[in-house]
């Protein structure tokens, strides 16, 4: 963390759930060069109920810049052991409920977004997000990241006004190569 900040680079750590959401928030006080996400990851913990008082105390804290990691992965459904219907509402309530927070809060979203057939997750996020917006407008925002869509759901998050971002997998994946040089770099974080 020292040499994070001799060097001046700032990070922001990332809550997933809310004991996750708690210590990003301890580590944004503890230091002046970190900021932090809260919220509710899809599927990393699928036994938490999520406390909106809890999660939006958190939000209004100073350091805290975004509400996420949240979103639909539907990347291990298949593998799911129990209702998968179920499981897919549980996830589409659960991003639903923090869309809104988010929203009150004048907070922009970090998603999270895994496909496991075609682009469903992202094009079920899509739609959730297109009707929240239409509901909230301008205060429904924020970044798709570790995207992995196609150019249609990149410029669909653009037009919602959401950018999207990438790891370091397009340093070594070919398949993103033609994705990232179309992507305008207003579009991307």
């Amino acid at each position: 963390m020292d040499e994070m900040k001799e060097r001046g680079f700032a990070t922001i750590t990332v809550g997933t759930d809310i004991v996750e959401s708690k210590k990003a928030v301890e580590a944004a006080e503890k230091y002046s060069h970190v900021w932090a996400t809260v919220g509710m990851h899809p599927v990393d913990n699928r036994t938490e109920v999520f406390d909106l008082v809890a999660y939006k105390a958190l939000l209004m804290h100073s350091k805290v810049v975004a509400l996420g990691e949240c979103g639909l992965d539907y990347f291990h459904i298949q593998k799911f052991e129990g209702n998968k219907d179920a499981e897919i509402d549980r996830q589409h309530s659960l991003f639903m409920e923090q869309i809104e927070l988010a929203a009150e809060c004048d907070k922009p979203l970090m998603l999270h977004g895994r496909p496991d057939v075609g682009m469903d997750a992202y094009e079920d996020m899509l739609f959730i997000l297109t009707n929240a917006k239409a509901r909230l407008g301008d205060k429904v925002r924020g970044n798709a990241h570790f995207f992995v869509g196609d150019m249609n759901i990149a410029q669909q998050f653009n037009d919602l006004g959401f950018t999207v971002s990438f790891s370091g997998v397009i340093t070594f994946a070919k398949m993103y190569e033609e994705l990232v040089r179309a992507i305008p770099l207003d579009m991307m974080h």
